[in-house]
């Protein structure tokens, strides 16, 4: 296994620590298993854009792709967060001049909820709708949703899993590998953080109804606090964020906005990169009625 691959390995269990030893071993298992696998995609690949438009959209032979499969299970707007992956998108496109494809394979029989999803954020890039699930046949992706993002190389083969809308730590692994900052570098310790409160109850609200949750981090260093990036688990929460330094005392907001879109207990994190030593999780649950 590659250096920056066992790096990238070690951050995701850094990321992970709260799950146990049975968590971290699972991971080491899943990624030794699927690390240099060559993904096969099925024959007669049709991508359209908003599901009424077939485009001519192949896909290409370049350094590096990027596959998102996501099954019908569950909330699929709540797996998809196309707006999070539109920025990403963007961004990549923006440090590789648009060298890396992105395709989404969406295993789903809802025509309208799809169509709903891809207006709804206006999302225009070409998706296969794989209504008989080909693509997952083929490949028998790991049941752990967390891990059915690839990049791929030229040759289609795994170079890194997981999913960088999610994951900070694999996030920041995906970027270095696409831009060839392979080299492992040291997190430069800024500042110190600390939060008024690390979870939030939000208790019971209607479905479709939007509730929000406000976070405060404080900055207990004598540096400037910056907030670099933020994640979220649900496609369903929406977050805004402070984008000025915080002197030291002074103090950063992170604002959660939720709309559940099925009823039932949610609970989701929000990962918070910072100028100091960890990544901060904070906890929003509550109750879809």
């Amino acid at each position: 296994m590659k250096t920056t691959n066992l790096h990238g390995i070690l951050l995701f269990l850094l990321f992970i620590s709260c799950g146990g030893d049975k968590k971290k071993e699972d991971v080491l298992r899943l990624v030794a298993e699927w690390q240099g696998k060559e993904i096969i995609f099925p024959k007669n690949i049709v991508f359209t854009r908003y599901l009424t438009d077939t485009t001519n959209f192949l896909i290409p032979e370049s350094e590096y792709k990027v596959l998102i499969y996501v099954d019908s299970v569950g909330c699929t707007a709540c797996k998809l967060q196309l707006s999070q992956w539109k920025e990403l998108m963007a961004y990549t496109d923006s440090t590789s001049r648009g060298a890396v494809p992105f395709l989404f394979f969406i295993h789903s029989n809802n025509y309208w909820e799809m169509y709903y999803l891809l207006k709804e954020d206006n999302f225009d890039i070409p998706v296969c709708i794989d209504k008989e699930d080909e693509l997952n046949k083929l490949n028998r992706f790991p049941s752990d949703t967390d891990f059915r993002t690839f990049l791929l190389d030229r040759e289609n083969k795994i170079v890194v899993i997981g999913n960088p809308i999610q994951n900070l730590a694999v996030k920041e692994l995906y970027l270095k590998r696409i831009s060839g900052k392979n080299d492992s570098a040291d997190i430069q310790i800024e500042t110190s953080v600390a939060v008024d409160t690390s979870e939030i109850d939000m208790g019971t609200f209607g479905k479709s109804e939007t509730k929000q949750a406000m976070f405060t981090l404080r900055n207990t260093g004598n540096s400037p606090l910056v907030i670099a990036d933020v994640v979220v688990t649900c496609g369903c929460a929406t977050i805004e964020f402070d984008k000025y330094p915080a002197a030291p005392s002074e103090v950063l907001k992170v604002v959660v906005n939720m709309t559940p879109k099925d009823s039932g207990f949610f609970s989701e994190t929000i990962t918070v990169k910072t100028n100091t030593k960890e990544y901060i999780k904070l906890i929003i649950r509550g109750q879809a009625s």
